[in-house]
């Protein structure tokens, strides 16, 4: 029996919230082994080049032009070198479930961002509420976090989550206001290999690398899991389950990340979970739903009529 394309879509979203969930975990692993830009710098190469290779070989693509090459830059130092190389770094010094809590705060900042510079999100008090909410619980799950951790520099880890965060949410704005025609899968692979040879240069320029041969086994594991299914499958699997199914439905896997990445970072890297980092973590995600919710329930309100 052939699946049809929603059910391909929903298939697609639960290898999305999996992988990314694990994702986070797996690279707590990894920062263990070598410096985290270096880690990020090798998978982005790795992930970038399969793309890439499979559109010029199979795909007959052509370079970028000089406009796409420039949103091309602007994303993949907004989204790869600044969130996601970030996001990994930060998480050298937090559990992986807390960093992947703070990424699931976009949505909360995408709302603040875009009525502050532009006025265009309408603030009900439902959206009011949901900010709360998403506020109130990520204090709590720091508070508990704080006592719990026994790294000096988890103020640090924390700032650099933030920070991660903060891009994410600019590089969703940015890519709902300069829309460029070309195929997402092969942007990502070109956004990936930009944003390696970025992250090379610094490393250069921060001497904090260690030669390839030093790097462990379990460290090239961490890197296959990373560009195989981090990068790859579930880059494809994302964007496919954007394309097939609804925006509410395609989006909840927002919501599942960090559940998915607070329970493998219990279960196998021993990551605090007590009742306060369950119950805040709810609150958080809840707040992130409430904020959702209101959204797409005033754009509903204030969208023409059909033509």
């Amino acid at each position: 029996m052939l699946l049809t394309h929603k059910a391909k879509g929903y298939i697609a979203l639960f290898i999305t919230s999996i992988v990314w969930g694990t994702t986070w975990v797996v690279s707590k692993v990894g920062v263990s082994q070598m410096p985290a830009l270096q880690m990020s710098y090798i998978r982005q190469f790795i992930a970038g080049s399969i793309f890439i290779v499979f559109f010029f070989v199979f795909k007959k693509a052509t370079l970028p032009s000089a406009k796409q090459f420039r949103w091309l830059f602007i994303m993949s130092l907004i989204m790869f070198v600044s969130a996601n190389a970030i996001s990994t770094w930060a998480i050298k010094y937090i559990p992986a479930g807390l960093g992947a809590l703070v990424g699931a705060l976009y949505p909360l900042c995408v709302v603040i961002l875009e009525r502050v510079f532009f006025g265009s999100k309408r603030i009900t008090l439902l959206t009011l509420l949901g900010l709360f909410l998403g506020i109130a619980g990520i204090a709590l799950v720091f508070y508990e976090n704080a006592f719990t951790s026994n790294s000096a520099h988890f103020i640090m880890g924390v700032g650099l989550s933030i920070i991660a965060m903060l891009s994410w949410s600019i590089g969703t704005i940015f890519i709902a206001r300069n829309k460029v025609a070309i195929n997402p899968y092969y942007g990502i692979g070109w956004q990936m290999i930009i944003s390696s040879i970025i992250l090379f240069a610094i490393l250069q320029l921060s001497k904090n690398v260690i030669p390839l041969s030093q790097i462990s086994v379990k460290g090239w594991l961490v890197i296959l899991y990373l560009v195989l299914l981090g990068s790859v499958i579930a880059f494809v699997a994302f964007i496919y389950s954007m394309k097939a199914l609804p925006a509410a439905i395609a989006s909840l896997y927002a919501y599942i990340n960090p559940m998915v990445a607070m329970l493998c970072g219990y279960f196998f890297i021993n990551e605090p979970l007590s009742s306060n980092i369950i119950i805040g973590s709810a609150i958080t995600l809840l707040g992130v739903f409430l904020v959702n919710y209101s959204i797409k329930k005033s754009a509903k309100t204030i969208a023409p009529p059909e033509q």
